[in-house]
């Protein structure tokens, strides 16, 4: 057996998402049904995590298996020539047989895009959440702090009782920087894992706080709670990117 490790970007404003679904076009079938059309095996394509509808990707991870060894430069042609234009392969290796996508991930980079301004440039529409409020970015920033660290993130989970939230909410933030551009704000996170919907949940927090709806000191009685349902509704899917994942 060969196992292969794969990055990938992707717009994924057309898609249900990362995973394979019933009834929906998911990323991971498109990939699938690409490399079966090149390799005529079947094979199953592990990612890194899941993204959803509308998330985008820029360094997303998966691997897969083949019983033979496979052309490298000839597929990385022939999956670009065959992909839609918006997912694209950006590299492919040859990986160690322990190698795994998503188990064997240390950190995990994501970007969130706010538009501050008046009007959403056209072409950003699909990429960037546009806040029409004014935000105190001080309170932003004090909030942002507020989340770095390790603590037990079932308030900004969704599905908290399910997975891998119900085995163990507990995650480590390293960073959450706050970014100025030129049309508002990029949102870094760098941890070592996230829920599901966790960036979106927090941006939601930092949004409600910098909008004076929520007190900072909610922050902290929300990690005590661990209540899904009292936390702020997610931000809107389009603003996420999956940037980086990072191996040892």
């Amino acid at each position: 057996m060969y196992k292969y490790k794969l990055t990938l970007a992707y717009d994924g404003t057309n898609y249900s998402g990362w995973q394979v679904q019933p009834h929906a076009t998911s990323i991971q079938e498109i990939l699938e049904k690409a490399i079966h059309t090149i390799t005529r095996e079947q094979v199953r394509l592990i990612g890194s995590g899941r993204t959803d509808a509308g998330v985008h990707a820029m360094g997303q991870v998966a691997h897969c298996v083949f019983e033979k060894p496979i052309d490298l430069e000839m597929f990385f042609k022939a999956m670009n020539g065959i992909l839609p234009y918006d997912i694209r392969l950006l590299d492919i290796v040859l990986a160690p047989l322990d190698f795994h996508a998503q188990k064997s991930a240390r950190r995990k980079v994501y970007h969130y895009h706010l538009c501050l301004q008046p009007v959403v440039l056209p072409f950003q529409r699909l990429y960037t959440s546009h806040v029409r409020e004014p935000l105190c970015l001080d309170l932003m920033l004090r909030a942002a702090q507020c989340f770095v660290g390790t603590h037990n993130f079932t308030s900004f989970a969704n599905s908290a009782s399910e997975g891998a939230a119900a085995k163990n909410a507990e995650r480590t933030l390293y960073r959450l920087d706050l970014i100025k551009t030129e049309q508002g704000l990029r949102l870094e996170f760098e941890g070592n894992g996230f829920l599901y919907k966790m960036v979106r949940n927090i941006v939601g927090m930092l949004l409600e706080v910098g909008g004076k709806k929520r007190a900072l000191d909610d922050i902290s009685r929300l990690f005590t709670a661990k209540d899904r349902r009292l936390a702020p509704k997610a931000a809107p899917a389009r603003g996420l990117f999956l940037m980086e994942v990072c191996y040892e």
